[in-house]
């Protein structure tokens, strides 16, 4: 074995590149710079003081905040806000960044050296051998295994930021669906109430002999669906919530929140958007999961070149070696080398080849569908607008004018009560349709934004009340 006649020098140099490799964690597992992403996206802050709860006095904190936000009637924006900083399924997934950065930084260390002492006699003679030993292959493949580890931390702010951003569209949703239970619960009561006096008169009229069973029979069938459509409104209104509620993270009395009584008008406009070549590049450019699929192909890449670097060296160790044999020292070098008789690495090359094309596949899908995503939403979004604005500017004052003009023919006994009925239930059915209109409009508005990656920028709203 090769004298290696200063030990001690060696050692220092592998001392000095162990502590080079050293990594330190920043605290908050890189949480600030996702929670600034999404905050980006969203509108809205994803924790308060700039940190994830970790003890008491953080959790009476964020309840002070959302019971603050429960005191009044419930906006969409603190709906979403609660949810950013309360869902505990969103928690979990902020706290997997601190997973990720410990990834990050202990492929940043070097491993442990290994120090390996014998002892032996026999014949009258002591034997002592010390061996230290480096893992070669990790040394010079510290800074490869170091990016490639980079590249993964970046992709995991990323898809957190991007369930962040999910969330926070899903609670928007959540929240257009549970004012609009709650506007139709409120209507079909006011429509039932109506209907209820109906029948009653059509009883009284059939005492009096001026009405048929028929009519009885009409108006009774009417009060009977409308007592079924609070009923069915009613339901709407329990799971609409609970499903705003589970969202948010509240249990107990907070779940006992208030939400307005009607949802927001429609904007004087829809909002201005690019073409739609534009519109579908730019889900391509802003869509969070997109970025991260780019960051997966290219660490896998970079594993792949890191697996043909080392696919005929599996173990490279350098041991630095101290014996003595009774008065006698003597020191040296070995190198532990695995030799690829049986395995030339070749099926850890397929694999990794095979696992980026399967991730270059599944990026090049996933702006497929990005594209037809941008495409889907703005044609709905344009039509939810259209449809919406119609029901607005000409059914419901159309109806209006009808049931004004009914009444008023009626009151100069031109017209019948059983036309006065039926335009009421006609101008009833009109409401609802307008109410359907308008939450379809804010959840395809809500669509729209999760498509593009966020938010839509503020210049491209008209005036208009926003959710």
């Amino acid at each position: 074995m090769p004298c290696l006649h200063k030990p001690g020098g060696a050692i220092a140099m592998a001392a000095a590149l162990l502590l080079s490799g050293c990594a330190s964690l920043s605290g908050d597992g890189g949480f600030k710079s996702a929670a600034t992403v999404s905050e980006q996206r969203t509108g809205a802050p994803a924790s308060v003081a700039g940190r994830l709860p970790q003890n008491d006095d953080d959790t009476r904190a964020l309840a002070a905040v959302i019971d603050q936000k429960l005191a009044q009637p419930l906006s969409a924006n603190d709906a979403v806000q609660i949810a950013l900083l309360n869902n505990r399924s969103l928690q979990a997934t902020y706290w997997s960044l601190g997973i990720a950065e410990a990834d990050l930084v202990q492929a940043g260390r070097l491993q442990n050296p290994v120090l390996d002492f014998k002892r032996s006699h026999g014949g009258g003679a002591l034997e002592i051998e010390r061996t230290l030993t480096f893992n070669l292959l990790g040394i010079i493949t510290a800074p490869m295994a170091g990016r490639i580890e980079g590249r993964r931390y970046e992709q995991s702010k990323l898809l957190v930021a991007n369930e962040a951003v999910r969330v926070a569209l899903d609670t928007r949703r959540a929240w257009v669906a549970a004012v609009a239970a709650g506007q139709s619960a409120d209507y079909a009561q006011q429509v039932q109430a109506s209907a209820h006096a109906s029948a009653q008169l059509a009883q009284r009229m059939r005492d009096a002999g001026n009405w048929s069973a028929m009519d009885v029979a009409r108006e009774q069938a009417y009060h009977a669906q409308t007592i079924a459509e609070v009923n069915a409104t009613r339901k709407g209104v329990v799971m609409a919530r609970e499903k705003l509620t589970r969202l948010m993270g509240l249990g107990g009395t907070q779940a006992a929140y208030r939400l307005p009584d009607r949802l927001p008008d429609l904007p004087a406009a829809p909002a201005e958007l690019p073409q739609l070549a534009d519109i579908e590049q730019l889900a391509v450019n802003e869509r969070l999961d997109i970025q991260a699929a780019k960051l997966d192909v290219a660490r896998i890449a970079s594993t792949l070149g890191l697996t043909k670097t080392t696919r005929f060296i599996n173990v490279l160790d350098l041991g630095l070696v101290a014996n003595s044999e009774g008065a006698t020292n003597t020191r040296g070098y070995e190198i532990a080398l695995e030799i690829p008789l049986f395995d030339w690495g070749s099926t850890r090359v397929a694999r990794a080849e095979a696992t980026y094309m399967q991730a270059a596949n599944m990026l090049a899908q996933t702006a497929v569908n990005a594209r037809s995503e941008a495409r889907e939403s703005y044609a709905d979004y344009q039509a939810s607008y259209d449809l919406a604005r119609h029901y607005r500017d000409q059914v419901l004052p159309a109806r209006k004018k009808l049931a004004d003009e009914t009444l008023l023919r009626y009151n100069g006994m031109l017209m019948s009560v059983f036309e006065l009925l039926a335009d009421a239930r006609e101008q009833a059915g009109a409401v609802r349709g307008y109410i359907a209109a308008q939450q379809d409009f804010w959840i395809a508005q809500a669509n729209l934004e999760a498509a593009l990656g966020g938010r839509l920028p503020a210049s491209t709203i008209k005036q208009g009340n926003q959710p």
